[in-house]
């Protein structure tokens, strides 16, 4: 090995070593702690972490929560607006047997209470998942805390497993909550409901920007083909396999790995539009002579999306589709569906 090799190696176990977001997917980002004066964030960048519990076991409950919220101290440095932990996780690869009916607890109980002290503390948002008893049924929940500690709603999963049924859970509402945050709206789906189209499209009418999708299992390209076909920025939290973060276009920014399995972090930024390219493309000259580097456009040659982007604290997205006469997907084929029932 040369000196060069060895310098090369040794900076990166000591990159490793400080917590690389995406390490694993040629996806990296820079050390978070490195000179914050000099970072700066668009309007609607959001930061997001998520969990995976690959690898990790306990005792009991409680030492599963100990470890979770050992890994999200991994996640601090990076200041996230939001982590997600994965679907039931305090019951997951634990050694201590258990009944649904006698650890559901009224939010916020013995699970969801250490999470509101965290998110208090480091002023973050956090999906914590557990058995939610409310108003006398047991879901399985997603409880959202806010940046202040307080339980914001809590998502029940509407598509649970018929042994999910038999250990006590009862199925939740079929129109799922859309949370307000004060970065953005977002949903939450649960495991099995990725299988069902209603809650997905749900959320999307009501103008989610980004669904989380706490799970047993990694999902892989089902996760995926959720946000292009929906148009929003999915985040998947496993209690095994991958965890990641995808574009609105399907594309992951950022995911878990062998060499990373526990958590990964990332950015979104939600000043992003996803429109038909035909007939926009007749615009994207002019777009791009009056906005220059302010506005990106990418272009799917074979799908024909294209997605515009502000990358400019004073330019909105919204306001550029108007000067130009455009319209997001979702809203174009809202106007040919009604016009098409109108000519049947």
């Amino acid at each position: 090995m040369t000196m060069k090799e060895h310098l090369s190696r040794r900076r990166f176990i000591q990159y490793s070593s400080l917590g690389a977001a995406t390490l694993g997917t040629g996806l990296t980002h820079p050390n978070p702690s490195a000179e914050p004066a000099e970072i700066q964030r668009l309007p609607r960048e959001v930061w997001i972490g998520t969990v995976s519990l690959t690898g990790l076991s306990a005792a009991d409950s409680q030492g599963m929560v100990e470890k979770a919220l050992h890994v999200m101290q991994a996640l601090v440095p990076f200041k996230p607006d939001i982590i997600c932990l994965p679907e039931s996780f305090a019951f997951t690869n634990i050694q201590q047997p258990f009944s649904v009916p006698k650890v559901a607890e009224k939010i916020p109980g013995p699970i969801a209470t250490p999470f509101l002290n965290f998110a208090k503390t480091h002023r973050c948002y956090v999906i914590c998942p557990t058995y939610s008893l409310h108003k006398g049924s047991i879901y399985i929940a997603a409880v959202l805390i806010d940046r202040t500690g307080n339980v914001v709603g809590e998502y029940h999963k509407c598509r649970p497993t018929d042994g999910e049924i038999a250990s006590g859970v009862r199925p939740g509402s079929l129109d799922p909550p859309l949370f307000e945050t004060d970065f953005g709206k977002i949903g939450i789906q649960i495991c099995f409901d990725i299988k069902w189209e209603e809650g997905w499209q749900s959320l999307k009418e009501k103008g989610a920007e980004i669904i989380f999708w706490p799970s047993a299992y990694g999902g892989g390209r089902e996760v995926n083909s959720r946000a292009w076909r929906h148009q929003v920025y999915v985040v998947s939290s496993t209690q095994k396999g991958t965890a990641k973060i995808c574009d609105v276009t399907g594309d992951v920014l950022a995911q878990t790995g062998s060499w990373q399995p526990n958590w990964t972090c990332g950015s979104v930024n939600l000043e992003k539009a996803f429109i038909l390219t035909w007939p926009a493309v007749s615009y994207f000259g002019k777009i791009q002579q009056t906005y220059g580097r302010k506005i990106k456009l990418t272009t799917f040659d074979e799908e024909e999306w294209t997605i515009l982007e502000s990358l400019d604290a004073g330019v909105n997205v919204a306001d550029v589709l108007k000067e130009f006469n455009l319209q997001p997907q979702h809203q174009v084929l809202k106007t040919v569906a009604a016009i098409q029932s109108k000519s049947r």
